[in-house]
């Protein structure tokens, strides 16, 4: 029992010199969240110095248990259990937030001991979610995850989703921590204190609950003692705590979210937290059990080329889902994510070859996109996400958040554009290019036959960073030979002769539709040019410089895409510095309707008599 009653203490230790690293940093900084932080002291002791089992020397190592700390906010907590563990200086928790550090404002993965950057609240669950289902199912091995989270940010829709899921598949080896600290941002949190609502919603999301007292050490290591008890189910931790716990004129009082000690208290306030520490050891964390799958450098292509023949008819959605399944034979490593579309975007197809690699996420695409992250995580798996395009949208912030993550993840659209037909605006991707440009250190590929889509899912594979690929729902005809060569950033001149007077740019349907009209203008004696980008990002500047001086300076582009950040706009970018260069645009203007595809092509000016209409209208002199 003394042995027990002395680590207890060590704990109860630890906790206060995180609080008092905590403090430290965000006074050197003279910004961050110190009451968010104090209020997790006692937890993130037990966690990093009772529970979790790590190599502190080696944060990032695929046997360690993980922890992400969804609260952003309290990030100089984190930074503190790392210099408690070892691994960095105490000296360097001064930095937090300086130019030059990497210790910034909220965790990133600069950081070897961060899988995921949080901060933007409400995703950490979900990316949990895709490290437990890895570990689990893919790794097969016993490290656990952990996620702590903030009471505020269950109000977020995506954390319900990610308990639903956590659920759904038995991820018993996935702990949540709530750090019910009643007091938000701005105001106290809905529920306050109402730890028995916590409790209840939890349990009607099927995951084993217990509440405790978060500053109870000994409560919180029965509590974490008994995860993996009840076999199937994930825990939820409902830990009732104190923002500012510990700071005197600071403790559970409003207004001081995101505030520093006053300086004129800060040595009294380390002063007395000091003074509750009773010893002098230092705990150390427990070593993990090296049974964490062997993830080798893999085959990242295709086992045959495509299997088409030019001129033969397939939708790029379903090269989508054939390739993928191709690339899975010889790829361990890929897996597929789909939100109940699969039957839509094909990656069904990945499901019937390899059904122990496909995550059925359902109509959760926020929490999609975030498992995905997680699978991603330490190079465990090479996921591919879809779903229609145009829901996306609604995940938009967990992509943008996946990028500051350095993820390498792979997201498939399908039904982009008016191109889709009946089913009628909502259901039709006419903003995602945009999204997907706008993202730092992502590639766009936009394929325009069965060759080109299969080609991008390789490409995608062996690239890092966020990767979109853009696909169609009508089935087209195949342009290029199985054995043509495609590159990130390279466009492809689909027809050209001496004489040309115009380079007409589409993607997808459109390119498509300009190759009808090359026909019809050729009729005319009007010769034109076709160029087909492959990549909206990159795009290839040199290429279609080239080409644009080689018609005189005339350009036209036609896209099944808002005329607000998509190919259009990527083109104009890429001719921006060049003189004598004049680009025209195609695009659907307005918010559309249902109707037939031809109809839709037609009535929104993207189809081939309109291009032929603007070749010779804007151009024809």
């Amino acid at each position: 029992m003394e042995d027990q009653g002395s680590r207890l203490q060590a704990l109860r230790d630890t906790a206060n010199r995180l609080r008092i690293g905590s403090i430290v940093a965000t006074c050197a900084s003279n910004s961050g969240h110190p009451t968010s932080c104090c209020s997790a002291a006692e937890i993130m002791a037990v966690l990093f110095f009772d529970v979790m089992k790590y190599k502190a020397d080696d944060p990032g190592n695929p046997n360690n248990d993980r922890f992400v700390l969804s609260k952003g906010h309290a990030a100089p907590i984190l930074y503190a259990a790392w210099a408690e563990a070892g691994y960095i200086k105490e000296a360097d928790l001064k930095t937090l937030r300086k130019i030059d550090s990497d210790l910034e404002g909220h965790p990133t993965p600069k950081l070897s001991f961060v899988d995921v950057a949080t901060g933007s609240l409400g995703q950490g669950l979900g990316a949990s979610c895709g490290m437990a289902y890895t570990g689990k199912n893919f790794d097969k091995a016993s490290y656990r995850v952990y996620c702590l989270i903030g009471d505020g940010e269950t109000s977020e829709g995506s954390v319900w989703e990610a308990m639903a899921f956590a659920s759904h598949y038995h991820l018993d080896n996935l702990v949540a921590i709530f750090d019910v600290n009643r007091l938000g941002q701005s105001e106290p949190a809905p529920l306050c204190h109402r730890t028995d609502i916590y409790r209840a919603r939890c349990e009607s999301f099927g995951w084993n609950t217990h509440v405790v007292d978060g500053h109870n050490v000994e409560e919180l290591c029965k509590a974490f003692s008994k995860v993996g008890q009840v076999e199937g189910k994930p825990t939820a931790i409902i830990a009732k705590t104190f923002k500012g716990k510990g700071i005197p004129g600071m403790e559970d009082l409003e207004n001081w979210h995101g505030k520093p000690v006053p300086k004129d208290r800060v040595e009294e306030v380390k002063k007395l937290i000091q003074s509750r520490i009773q010893g002098v050891s230092r705990l150390s964390p427990k070593p993990p059990t090296d049974d964490s799958l062997k993830r080798d450098t893999v085959c990242t292509s295709l086992p045959e080329p495509p299997a088409y023949k030019v001129g033969d008819k397939v939708a790029t959605r379903k090269a989508y889902g054939t390739a993928l399944a191709k690339l899975g034979k010889v790829n361990p490593k890929v897996i597929s994510l789909d939100g109940d579309t699969k039957n839509s975007t094909f990656s069904e197809t990945f499901k019937k070859a390899h059904p122990d690699r496909y995550i059925e996420c359902f109509i959760a695409e926020q929490n999609m996109v975030s498992v995905a992250i997680g699978c991603a995580c330490r190079d465990r798996t090479i996921p591919f996400a879809s779903t229609f395009a145009a829901f996306f949208s609604r995940a938009y912030d967990q992509v943008r958040m996946g990028a500051i993550s350095q993820s390498n993840v792979n997201l498939v659209g399908s039904h982009c554009g008016v191109s889709i037909g009946e089913d009628g605006p909502s259901q039709m991707a006419l903003e995602d290019l945009a999204m997907f440009r706008a993202i730092p250190g992502a590639s766009v590929f936009y394929p325009s036959d069965g060759v080109s889509a299969e080609k991008a899912v390789v490409l995608a594979a062996q690239t890092k960073g966020i990767c979109f690929i853009r696909t169609s729902r009508p089935d087209t005809p195949v342009i290029y030979d199985a054995a043509e060569n495609f590159e990130i950033g390279k466009a492809k001149v689909v027809r050209h002769s001496t004489g040309d007077t115009v380079t007409v740019i589409g993607a997808g349907v459109t390119l498509h539709e300009a190759l009808k009209a090359a026909d019809l203008l050729a009729e005319q004696g009007v010769k034109i040019r076709v160029l087909d980008p492959f990549t909206v990002k990159p795009i290839d500047v040199e290429a279609i410089v080239a080409n644009a001086k080689a018609t005189g300076g005339r350009v036209l582009v036609v896209e099944d895409h808002y005329p607000e950040g998509g190919l259009g706009e990527a083109v104009c970018g890429a001719v921006a510095s060049e003189p004598g260069i004049v680009v025209k645009r195609l695009a659907v203007s307005r918010v559309p309707r249902s109707g037939k595809p031809t109809e839709l092509l037609e009535r929104f000016g993207i189809d081939a008599n309109s291009i032929v209409s603007a070749v010779c209208s804007a151009f024809g002199n």
